[in-house]
């Protein structure tokens, strides 16, 4: 490209026009292997078996990522994790995703076809197989990202929060508080008191991130231990977003029971209270042996008048809360 074009500025959503965006943004994302795919008002997927699980989740700039430390394919990256972690949680395989996006109409198209970009790198590595089969564009002064997930359970029963047995292990695919961690770098280094970027803010994206860091950004949910923990008969699972405390204690309160942790295994705060790890916490029959990637963290008791115990102390079911922690800054 020559000097006089690299120059000029790159077009925005607003000066494009959503069938352009829409074009440019469709073939950069995985199509899988829908029935009917994108184009049509709805896309057809297959049940195998007559059912199918569903998710949704959304992410707004400020509460759940900012500009000042994630480019688009972070964002893009962790919008497609966080829902195939969930469709993982209930014992399922990821078959198709549908992401909504509103965006400022002076963004340029090329943060939305970066953004595309890691959702497909996402899919590709975490979820082969699965599609991006629809989605809808609108505008926004704030930067919003919606994703609906769909997952095939291939015969068996959903593993639900609510079946932990007193006896029971519990077990965790994936890693505990690497996410928390760079977080807490992030705010500490990436902006300044106003939540705009600071003179230090020098984090970099990818492989060249601090490795907590590049876990807060881009997590890497165990996706396929979560087939494996439903072939394997777990009695219970949840999908680890806001902490191992407070994802712990409502799998506790689903199954009327109390799980006490190992100090061993869940060493420290970020362990414990850390949040968006987007692993797998489950329960299994105490003669289970553990699939996949999991790793033994503690016991189901019976219900003693607390959801979660640390070498039988009671500890606080805390973690990620996007009303009571959004300091309203959005950097």
């Amino acid at each position: 490209m020559d000097a006089q074009h690299r120059d000029q500025p790159a077009p925005t959503v607003g000066e494009v026009g959503e069938l352009d965006v829409l074009d440019r943004i469709v073939r950069r994302l995985p199509v899988g292997d829908p029935m009917v795919g994108p184009g049509d008002d709805c896309a057809v997927l297959a049940a195998p078996d007559g059912r199918y699980v569903v998710t949704t989740d959304m992410m707004v700039h400020g509460p759940d990522f900012r500009w000042a430390w994630s480019s688009p394919e972070d964002i893009g990256w962790k919008a497609a994790a966080t829902n195939l972690s969930d469709v993982a949680a209930m014992g399922a395989r990821p078959t198709g995703l549908v992401i909504a996006l509103a965006a400022p109409q002076d963004t340029p198209v090329t943060v939305l076809e970066r953004f595309a970009d890691g959702v497909r790198l996402a899919v590709e590595a975490l979820a082969p197989g699965c599609g991006v089969v629809g989605g809808d564009l609108s505008t926004s002064s704030t930067f919003t990202v919606a994703v609906t997930a769909f997952g095939d359970l291939a015969g068996h029963a959903p593993v639900l929060r609510s079946g932990a047995r007193p006896g029971d292990v519990v077990a965790v695919s994936g890693e505990l508080g690497r996410a928390g961690r760079g977080l807490a770098r992030l705010f500490r280094d990436g902006v300044d008191g106003s939540g705009e970027p600071s003179r230090t803010a020098t984090v970099a994206s990818g492989a060249d991130a601090d490795p907590d860091v590049a876990r807060q950004r881009r997590p890497v949910p165990p996706i396929g231990d979560g087939v494996l923990a439903a072939e394997t008969g777990a009695t219970a699972m949840l999908d680890l977003s806001d902490g191992l405390a407070i994802d712990g204690g409502r799998l506790a309160r689903a199954s009327r029971v109390t799980l006490d942790l190992d100090p061993r295994a869940v060493p420290d705060a970020f362990a414990l209270h850390g949040g968006e790890d987007h692993g797998l916490l489950a329960t299994f029959p105490a003669e289970a042996v553990l699939p996949g990637g999991f790793r033994r963290v503690g016991e189901v008791r019976d219900r003693a008048g607390h959801d979660v115990l640390r070498g039988g102390e009671p500890v606080p079911t805390t973690g990620w809360d996007p009303y009571a922690d959004w300091d309203g800054a959005t950097g």
